[in-house]
C-alpha cells in the first residue's frame, strides 16, 4: 500500500496520491504513470486508486479523485451512469435449467418493444431521452448474468439484509450507452479536457446532463433485468443498485468515480471475470476516507482487448470459451468479443478481496458463482 504526493507549483496545494494495493496484486506500471499523471490536473488534491486499477484511455480506471473546486467530465468519461445491480429471483437454483435458459436468452439486441415512455418518466426522464437504447446491454466488459450463492461468509449479516441462499440471481452491467457518450462529446467540444470551475454555468449544465445519465442508466438496467425475466419466466427483487463512473458532492468537494464503486451508499457487489465468483461485501465506514468512500469494482483488467485476443486465439477456441472453470456458459456470439473479455485477459478477483479486507475497508458477506453470462447474439 503505497502513498506519494505530487507537487503542483507554489501556488496549489500537494496532491495526495494512495495506491491501495498489496505486495501480491500486480498493477501495471502504465496505469500507475496514469493515475500519477490525472493526479496533476488543476485543482485535484486527492487520488486513489484501488486494487483494480489499470489503465484505461488516458484515464487510470479503478480510481477516484477529489476537487474542492473544479469538475472533470473526461475524468468521468462517456459511460456516465455505469454500474452493476443484483436481483434476487423467486426460482431455486434446483429447478433452473441451464439448457432450457440458454435457449431462451435470444432477441434482446432488438429494441425494446415494452412502455419505453413509461420507463423513462417513471425515472424522472423525457419520454424520449435515448429510448430506442433502452433496455441494451451494450458491449466492452458490459454483460448480464445468472448467478447462485456460493458460499456464506458472514450469515447474521446474509440473513439481516434478507438474502436467500436457495434462488438463482440476476446481476446486470451496463451504463448510459450513447446517451453518456454523447454528453461527454458535447462538453468536451466546449472545453476539451480543460476543468469546469465548480458553482459555474456550464458546470451546471454539464452536471445536469450527467445526473440525467445516471438515472436513465439505473433505468436501463432495471429494463435489461424485466427483458431477462419475461424470456426466462422468473420474477424478482431488485437488492441493490451501484454507480462506478460518475461525479457527487463529496466532503465540499466533488468526488470522481471512474470504476470505483461507492462505499457510502450499503452493501455493493464485486464481479470477478466472468469465469469467477461475484463477491456481495458490506463497506467499512471507520476506514473509508482512505479510499475517497470508494473501493474496486471488479478484478480489472490485466491484459488490453489487443493482447488478449492475439494471446488468446493462438491457445483456445471459441468453444473453449464458451464454457468456464466453474462449468458456467458464456454467450457471446461476437468472435472478437469473446477473446478480448475472457477470464483470463482479467486480474483475480481474491486478491482484490483481499486488498480491501487487509486495510478494512470491507466485510465479505457471501460469494455468488456464475451459472450464465450473457454478453451478445448475433443480430
Amino acid at each position: 500500500m503505497g502513498i506519494s504526493r505530487e507537487g503542483g507549483g507554489l501556488d496549489r496545494p500537494l496532491t495526495t496520491v494512495d495506491i491501495i494495493a498489496s505486495a501480491d496484486s500486480w498493477i501495471e506500471q502504465t496505469a500507475v504513470d496514469q493515475l500519477h499523471q490525472n493526479a496533476k490536473l488543476e485543482g485535484i488534491e486527492r487520488a486513489v486508486g484501488l486494487p483494480d486499477l489499470h489503465a484505461g484511455r488516458g484515464i487510470a480506471v479503478g480510481a477516484a479523485f477529489w476537487s474542492r473546486s473544479h469538475v472533470y467530465p473526461h475524468l468521468v468519461g462517456n459511460d456516465i451512469g455505469c454500474g452493476m445491480g443484483l436481483w434476487q429471483t423467486t426460482t431455486p437454483v434446483r429447478k433452473f435449467k441451464l439448457d432450457s435458459a440458454e435457449r431462451k436468452l435470444t432477441g434482446l439486441e432488438h429494441v425494446w418493444d415494452g412502455d419505453a415512455a413509461g420507463a423513462l418518466h417513471d425515472a424522472g426522464l423525457p419520454d424520449t431521452l435515448a429510448r430506442d437504447a433502452l433496455g441494451s446491454i451494450g458491449g466492452g466488459n458490459h454483460f448480464a448474468e445468472l448467478l447462485c450463492v456460493d458460499a456464506v461468509e458472514d450469515s447474521a449479516a446474509f440473513e439481516r439484509l434478507q438474502f436467500d441462499r436457495a434462488p438463482v440471481y440476476l446481476m446486470v452491467h451496463s451504463g448510459s450507452r450513447g446517451l453518456g457518450q454523447a454528453i461527454l462529446l458535447r462538453h468536451m467540444e466546449r472545453q476539451t479536457v480543460q476543468p469546469l470551475l465548480a458553482g459555474s454555468e456550464a458546470c451546471g449544465a454539464y452536471l445536469r446532463d450527467h445526473d440525467q445519465a445516471v438515472r436513465w442508466a439505473v433505468a436501463n438496467r432495471r429494463v435489461i433485468a424485466a427483458r431477462f425475466f419475461e424470456r426466462l419466466g422468473l420474477a424478482g427483487e431488485r437488492r441493490l443498485d451501484i454507480c462506478h463512473n460518475s461525479v457527487t458532492p463529496h466532503d465540499g468537494g466533488w468526488l470522481h468515480r471512474k470504476g470505483a464503486a461507492p462505499a457510502d451508499q450499503g452493501v455493493i457487489v464485486v464481479p470477478g471475470s466472468r469465469g469467477d465468483l461475484t463477491y456481495i461485501v458490506q463497506p467499512r465506514l471507520e476506514n473509508a476516507d482512505r479510499a475517497l468512500h470508494s473501493l474496486a469494482h471488479g478484478a480489472g483488467r490485466k491484459w488490453s482487448r489487443s493482447e488478449a485476443k492475439a494471446k488468446l486465439e493462438r491457445r483456445f477456441t471459441i468453444s473453449d470459451l464458451e464454457r468456464t472453470k466453474l462449468g458456467s456458459r458464456v454467450i457471446c456470439e461476437d468472435r472478437e468479443l469473446i477473446f478480448e473479455e475472457a477470464p483470463q485477459a482479467y486480474k483475480a478477483i481474491h486478491q482484490v478481496i483481499e486488498d480491501l479486507k487487509a486495510v478494512s475497508l470491507i466485510d465479505v458477506i457471501a460469494t455468488l458463482r456464475p451459472l450464465i453470462t450473457y454478453k451478445t447474439r448475433r443480430v
